[in-house]
């Protein structure tokens, strides 16, 4: 007879939440509690988790999928802010001004998250001050990325932006590197703040500077020190000063 193949144990919610920044220090009965106080959600892909606007109940922690947090304007123009995967967490903003969530957050694939009321939070915050600095830094951090955003959006012309993005997924690439694009340009306008058009026009745009070429959504990188100085900023030394760069 052959023998029965053992099943690998799940894991549990506890082990889920030691993944979280703000919950490793925690000794394990206290993880064993805070699970126990967990509810958990599936999300389809394209599920809307919470909108904005909507009152803030609790805490969201994403162990498995993907999730985007995204504004939407009334013109149908979104602006992606950040995107999340397991050991992430949602929601700690207007958890603690009691404002509504400053934007949407969709399951751009399936998706799994936990749930955490407020007060449960709040309760291990006031018992576990590290939890509470833990969230302070995560929260700096991403003031600091908006404040980033911000400073794009107003400063730096679309082809910059695409260079910077395009530079932090390469690293130190080699010339002839390759990035396989997984966003469609409306896509990645939402990323860079502006509309597909001049997505485009910014690729066009770079390909003509021989900066990079394109096979459908394969990127090549023909000239890395020149994207990584346009990512700089450095749009004088690496394009025409003839109104290419507004």
């Amino acid at each position: 007879m052959a023998p029965v193949p053992r099943r690998r144990p799940s894991t549990t919610t506890a082990e889920l939440l030691r993944r979280v920044p703000y919950f490793r220090s925690l000794p394990l009965a206290e993880l064993r509690r805070l699970a126990s106080q967990c509810a958990p959600r599936a999300l389809r892909p394209g599920e809307v988790l919470f909108e904005e606007g909507r009152p803030c109940h609790g805490l969201f922690v994403v162990v498995e999928g993907t999730v985007e947090v995204r504004q939407t304007s009334l013109r149908g123009r979104e602006q992606v802010f950040h995107t999340e995967g397991p050991g992430a967490t949602l929601g700690e903003g207007p958890l603690f001004d009691r404002g509504g969530y400053i934007a949407t957050a969709i399951a751009t694939e399936a998706a799994r998250v936990l749930f955490l009321r407020r007060a449960d939070l709040l309760d291990l915050c006031r018992r576990r001050p590290a939890v509470a600095l833990s969230m302070l830094e995560t929260l700096a951090r991403r003031m600091r990325h908006f404040a980033e955003l911000v400073s794009d959006l107003a400063f730096r012309p679309v082809p910059e932006r695409l260079a910077r993005y395009l530079s932090g997924l390469a690293g130190a690439a080699a010339p002839g590197a390759t990035l396989d694009l997984e966003l469609s340009q409306a896509q990645l306008a939402a990323r860079l703040g502006t509309v597909r058009e001049l997505v485009a026009r910014a690729f066009s745009l770079l390909e003509d500077r021989g900066i990079l070429s394109r096979k459908r959504a394969r990127v090549i990188i023909r000239d890395p020190a020149k994207l990584a100085a346009l990512a700089r900023g450095e749009a004088t030394a690496v394009l025409s000063p003839k109104g290419d760069v507004t």
